[in-house]
């Protein structure tokens, strides 16, 4: 079943998101995150974001047409805008797919709740949207700490 929700994100941004599984979500608290993750990374107003949640199975697919590896994961960042060049137009952030059978896994096995660990890679995901990654060292402890410092101020708890 297909539940697609958007939102005009308190007409600053669109923030749609479609649930393609079975694992219940908290769609206004991981709304309320995602507004305030693009609040405190300036994207610009108007700027439109996907958020779709779906099956093991299909995120095993997506990472295989992505990354050339077909497992599951929690989470996949698509990028559509460079925030360098971007188009002309509204700007758009991208699409962030999440395995929420995946993150309620993780979630258990680090003692998290299942919404943090939702809302985790959910913020995870807007980063590497807007240009953040984690494969240096250095590089990994700033996107990390950008990643705390947005869910602190969105209230989650880690």
């Amino acid at each position: 079943m297909t539940d697609h929700e958007q939102d005009p994100g308190g007409d600053r941004f669109t923030i749609s998101f479609d649930d393609e599984q079975h694992v219940p979500v908290d769609v206004p608290l991981l709304r309320r995150v995602a507004q305030r993750a693009l609040e405190m990374l300036s994207v610009p107003d108007g700027a439109a974001l996907a958020v779709t949640f779906v099956e093991p199975s299909r995120m095993a697919e997506l990472k295989e047409s992505a990354l050339g590896e077909r497992a599951p994961t929690d989470v996949l960042a698509f990028p559509m805008d460079d925030v360098q060049d971007p188009m002309p137009g509204p700007f758009v952030v991208g699409d962030v797919v999440i395995c929420p059978e995946v993150a309620e896994e993780q979630a258990r096995a680090a003692a998290h709740s299942p919404n943090d660990g939702l809302s985790l890679l959910l913020v995870h995901g807007i980063l590497h949207c807007l240009g953040r990654d984690h494969a240096t060292p250095d590089d990994e402890r700033a996107m990390f700490a950008e990643q705390a410092e947005i869910l602190a101020a969105a209230g989650v708890a880690r």
